[in-house]
């Protein structure tokens, strides 16, 4: 185990490297202020150094809000209230104290976004938590499949990918006329429950007629865990304690 002034004093931190790549991105992310002491216990708990882009998104900021609050990136926020997404530890259930036989079961759940999609790193045995993907490789819960889908990056990969505009086309399919007004009205803790669900053939057909109504994120996560369930019979595992 290492101490967590050993995973903050390093010689190449990756957070100046990552407020360039926002600063020259054209993504509208807004950086929340960071609770400190919840960001070293936080780093110290994953075991992560401040060289990662994880490490540095944990340590320095209270999270990522990306296209005005459909992706919801998790860190280490200072504030409460609707703008201020819940923290990183607390969406994986971290214990409040360091325990060093804590583990995340599948993954680390690292980013929500409006419509009930998770985004997660994977733990070290992916295929025993029925996961695709290989160790460290982030993959999304789909709420339009109810599947969780390999995306063939690492976390560091994944955040250059979202700040080069990635999003635009991942949600291609899932964004219609008027949904930057929708998100705009939610708090960072409430989704968009769509009616017919967006994994039906009807809810795919035309995002324009489909009814959407804000819901608590934690409802949503649970609606999207029990679809699953009584469709496919098949657990999703944990999708964040939202």
């Amino acid at each position: 185990m290492r101490d967590v002034n050993d995973l903050i004093n390093i010689a190449d931190p990756a957070w100046p490297l990552l407020l360039e790549e926002l600063s020259a991105s054209e993504v509208a992310v807004e950086v929340l202020p960071v609770d400190a002491e919840m960001g070293r216990a936080s780093l110290l708990q994953l075991q992560v150094s401040a060289r990662s882009f994880l490490g540095g998104i944990v340590l320095n900021c209270g999270g990522l809000l990306v296209d005005g609050g459909w992706l919801r990136i998790f860190g280490s926020p200072r504030d409460v209230g609707p703008r201020c997404p819940p923290s990183l530890a607390g969406i994986n259930a971290m214990p409040q104290a360091f325990d060093s036989g804590w583990r995340v079961e599948a993954g680390l759940v690292i980013a929500h976004d409006v419509l009930g999609g998770v985004f997660a790193l994977n733990g070290g045995e992916p295929a025993h938590a029925g996961r695709p993907g290989d160790p460290g490789e982030i993959v999304y819960f789909a709420p339009d499949s109810l599947r969780w889908e390999a995306l063939g990056a690492g976390h560091s990969a994944w955040l250059s990918w979202i700040l080069s505009g990635g999003l635009e086309q991942f949600y291609e399919n899932l964004r219609w006329d008027g949904w930057r007004s929708e998100v705009s009205a939610l708090t960072v803790r409430q989704g968009l429950s769509c009616f017919p669900p967006l994994w039906s053939a009807e809810g795919r057909r035309d995002l324009a007629t489909t009814s959407r109504r804000a819901v608590p994120m934690a409802e949503l996560l649970g609606m999207n865990r029990d679809s699953c369930l009584q469709f496919d019979g098949v657990d999703p595992g944990f999708l964040g304690a939202a």
